[in-house]
């Protein structure tokens, strides 16, 4: 995905969504806008970014890891943080690869009794 992505000209093609779905365009922003809010959330704004670049790195999505981790660090976060907000997003992974490994024995009965 990341051989696709471009910083500086993707967001022409928005263009589809301004044009046929402008009233749902509104509202997922409004809806963004809320969830990343500066203020008024009980969950800091920068712990917020972090958890939203640990999202976008297990979703492998290199528009969030861009705007999040950039959101995160102007939110205050630190190298390290990020550094472990990776770890922790590679811990998941890593977790979910094991844990759903489980159902090649389950569905395959290759397993001891």
């Amino acid at each position: 995905m990341t051989d696709f992505f471009d910083r500086e000209t993707d967001g022409k093609y928005d263009r589809a969504y301004k044009e046929t779905t402008p009233d749902i365009l509104k509202a997922f922003g409004e809806f963004n806008n809320a969830v990343f809010a500066s203020e008024g959330r009980e969950i800091p704004l920068k712990y917020r970014e972090l958890i939203a670049c640990a999202v976008g790195l297990t979703t492998q999505c290199a528009y969030c890891i861009d705007a999040h981790s950039n959101a995160a660090v102007k939110a205050g976060a630190t190298e390290t943080e990020l550094a472990e907000t990776a770890w922790t997003a590679s811990a998941l992974r890593a977790g979910g690869a094991y844990a759903h490994g489980r159902l090649g024995f389950k569905l395959t009965g290759v397993h001891e009794h």
